[in-house]
């Protein structure tokens, strides 16, 4: 039987972790994701796996290629900054092939910034953020229910395809509470013979990110953008209501998409039809129902909590069908359901 707990977001993911059998984190302090590390320090060990405290985010995710690469679950965690510090690793694992599950619980920024809530690191997340022509699993949860079972897919994904997939939550996410139903979950094992356990009795494996005769980078990056071009085709996520009939379309993801709902319901009951898709998958993005939506809409209208970073993606998937409006705050400002309310109003008087 399920059980269920008043929890946060952050203990949420390390819940879904555990579920989908990770064996091995490491990561370093920052605000506003310290209760992911702590919680996970407090459960990993007693369910078999190894908990490290690093040096360093540099030193996080380097760990995590190693225990990658001999075939265990792994996963690290950190904020904005902290991400960024971690770039060149996850730019390696995508090189080699490994699967890990970064969580990123944005803060707003640049450089330090503060440690409200943001969703300023799209671009970051999405569009590769390190060297070199690779993409990341990127999945949006929107409540905490959601931090635990896109935690438990993150790992699949991420072992199906052999590459890294990441968790971007932000700050209110992680800190507010809300019940969580732990439920055994089979998740789906894939066989890895990749890895390196030793080698007596078949043929050693190599794990490399690194090709210097001629032509064999190329061909590698071949083979990733095969892989890409499958993920973009089977793993678009999304979630929509009101669709039917309406005249304009809001898009949001993750917590602002919780917001972007209530402004929508309020809409409704004064009369005015309104839809909303929730991008699940930033990467691979929902372009297929926004590119389908756009042909039958007045209007599109894009909230975030940046300067607009999804609001490309829109508009490439919309593809000028139809006009697409934004409003975005950052630095930890959060968009009301009257500003967006009223924003949307100037709009349809347009």
């Amino acid at each position: 039987m399920a059980k269920k707990v008043l929890i946060t977001g952050n203990e949420a993911i390390v819940e879904g972790a555990l579920a989908a059998g990770c064996k091995f984190y490491a990561g370093y302090p920052i605000t506003p994701q310290n209760e992911l590390i702590a919680y996970m320090s407090e459960k990993l060990p007693p369910a078999g796996g190894v908990f490290l405290q690093a040096e360093s985010e540099l030193s996080a995710i380097n760990m995590v290629f190693g225990a990658s690469a001999a075939g265990f679950r792994a996963m690290t965690s950190s904020s904005s900054p902290g991400i960024s510090l971690k770039q060149e690793g996850i730019s390696y694992l995508a090189g080699a092939e490994l699967p890990a599950v970064i969580v990123n619980i944005m803060r707003g920024g640049p450089g330090l910034g503060n440690i409200a809530p943001s969703q300023s690191d799209y671009f970051q997340a999405t569009k590769g953020g390190g060297h070199g022509d690779y993409h990341c699993l990127v999945l949006a949860p929107a409540s905490i229910q959601e931090c635990f079972n896109l935690t438990i897919l993150a790992f699949a994904l991420a072992d199906k395809y052999r590459t890294p997939a990441i968790i971007l939550g932000d700050g209110l996410l992680g800190q507010m509470m809300e019940p969580l139903e732990i439920s055994k979950i089979k998740y789906e094992k894939y066989k890895k013979h990749w890895i390196l356990s030793g080698c007596k009795g078949r043929n050693p494996n190599i794990i490399r990110s690194f090709y210097l005769a001629e032509g064999r980078l190329e061909k590698f990056n071949f083979k990733l953008q095969a892989k890409y071009k499958k993920i973009i085709e089977n793993e678009q996520r999304y979630e929509v209501f009101n669709l039917e009939g309406c005249d304009f379309v809001l898009v949001a993801y993750g917590t602002l998409a919780r917001i972007a709902k209530a402004a929508m319901l309020k809409m409704h009951k004064i009369g005015i039809k309104i839809g909303l898709i929730r991008p699940i998958t930033l990467w691979p993005f929902p372009e297929k129902i926004i590119a389908e939506v756009a042909k039958k809409v007045k209007a599109f209208f894009i909230v975030e909590m940046s300067y607009g970073q999804m609001l490309e993606d829109v508009k490439l998937a919309v593809g000028g069908k139809a006009p697409v409006y934004f409003f975005g705050r950052a630095g930890g400002g959060i968009p009301s359901e009257e500003e967006i309310i009223k924003r949307i109003e100037i709009i349809r008087k347009k």
